[in-house]
């Protein structure tokens, strides 16, 4: 079985939308669908087929979550101790050699990334480069945009 690597965040995300869909949104779509069956015929009932199909969404996602939880392996960063190096889960500060411009990227599993929050998928161009690397060293990230080069200023495990 291939294992999801994820953050305890993420872990707990994931888990939160689950009970979420479980125990909100799977009753309300029942309702609706009782709601729109006792207006009569379902030939031609748009309220109907649109309930039937967000339910079908919504059992969909529930399979899913429930699988990707069932494969998770939960990775703490503030208990990792990776010597400095650029793992899943740590923070790490750059700076663009070019620009001078710096950010802050946390690595996190795929289902975690949102880049305006700083969490990096570690599938992506920038994770792939970083891993392995540590302070002082320059990682060479090739983009859609073009080749970049940043240098890694601090990595934290937090």
């Amino acid at each position: 079985m291939v294992t999801i690597p994820l953050t305890r965040r993420g872990s707990e995300k994931l888990k939160e939308e689950l009970h979420r869909l479980k125990s909100v949104e799977r009753h309300a779509v029942i309702q609706a669908i009782s709601e729109a069956r006792a207006q009569g015929d379902l030939s031609e009932n748009a309220e109907y087929d649109a309930a039937k199909d967000k339910q079908g969404f919504i059992e969909g996602r529930i399979l899913e979550l429930e699988s990707k939880l069932a494969a998770a392996q939960v990775i703490d960063p503030a208990k990792l101790d990776a010597g400095g190096k650029v793992v899943f889960g740590a923070t790490v500060d750059l700076e663009d050699e070019d620009s001078g411009a710096k950010v802050t990227y946390q690595i996190v599993g795929d289902d975690e990334a949102d880049l305006k929050l700083g969490l990096v998928s570690i599938s992506s161009p920038i994770a792939r480069a970083l891993i392995g690397k540590e302070a002082g060293d320059v990682a060479e990230v090739v983009a859609p945009g073009g080749v970049k080069h940043w240098e890694i200023v601090e990595v934290r495990y937090t």
